[in-house]
């Protein structure tokens, strides 16, 4: 599950973005910009705009940010902050927000005057090659239906972590849920897919279970169960049978 507003250090991440704004190269716009993000594992990520006298060639803070998310671990970005000369939040440009897309997925929150976003809600329909045009999340009540992982996440079966859990969509309580790859040696840990939205948690588990004997229930309280095949790991105790 992504962080809420409320756990994101806003004022930290937006004051370390004004920190690598002050670093810009920007001598032909003169629009000086700096981007921080936050990383899973509680770094924090910083970038800012390199221009070029070959405009198209300009590089926007996102992408240093981006570039920085790499270079020190990998990782997906949980919340970002971008910010213009004054220390003010920008909102992304659009080659950007796919790229936040790609490196924090759906549920990365991004800084905004009114509020943090979610980036699917500021990009509707992103390309995503492991789940296609993205749209905005519907509720299925195709229970009896529940598809594997697609071509590009097979060699993933098996592996990694589901994580089941409650969630709202237009006001109405779902279960929902996503897969997450574990680290190991050449990759770090990530999320390699998010489940569609259901009225019930039992075709969610079974979602999971499709792709992984490792599937964890969390309840609306942060309470965990186990609702994988085999017994469950120690710190688990309790066991949902559905």
């Amino acid at each position: 599950m992504g962080p809420t507003v409320s756990t994101v250090d806003w004022v930290a991440l937006r004051a370390a973005a004004s920190a690598a704004m002050r670093r810009a190269y920007a001598p032909y716009s003169r629009f000086p910009v700096g981007a921080a993000g936050l990383a899973e594992d509680g770094r924090i990520v910083v970038g800012c705009n390199v221009e070029n006298a070959s405009y198209g060639l300009g590089l926007c803070a996102e992408c240093g940010m981006v570039s920085g998310l790499h270079a020190s671990g990998g990782g997906q970005l949980l919340a970002v902050s971008c910010v213009d000369g004054e220390g003010n939040p920008l909102m992304p440009c659009g080659r950007c927000r796919q790229l936040l897309w790609e490196h924090g997925g759906p549920d990365c929150l991004v800084d905004a005057a009114d509020g943090p976003l979610r980036m699917a809600d500021l990009l509707l329909h992103a390309f995503d090659l492991a789940r296609g045009p993205a749209g905005p999340p519907a509720v299925r009540d195709d229970a009896d239906e529940v598809a594997g992982p697609g071509p590009g996440l097979i060699e993933y079966l098996g592996r990694g972590t589901v994580f089941v859990h409650r969630d709202v969509v237009a006001g109405r309580p779902v279960w929902t849920g996503y897969w997450e790859r574990a680290a190991h040696a050449d990759e770090g840990a990530g999320i390699l897919e998010e489940a569609p939205n259901w009225p019930e948690a039992a075709p969610a588990i079974a979602w999971g279970r499709a792709r992984t004997t490792r599937v964890v229930v969390v309840d609306a309280d942060g309470t965990l169960s186990w609702a994988g095949m085999g017994d469950p790991p120690a710190e688990i105790v309790r066991r949902r049978s559905e």
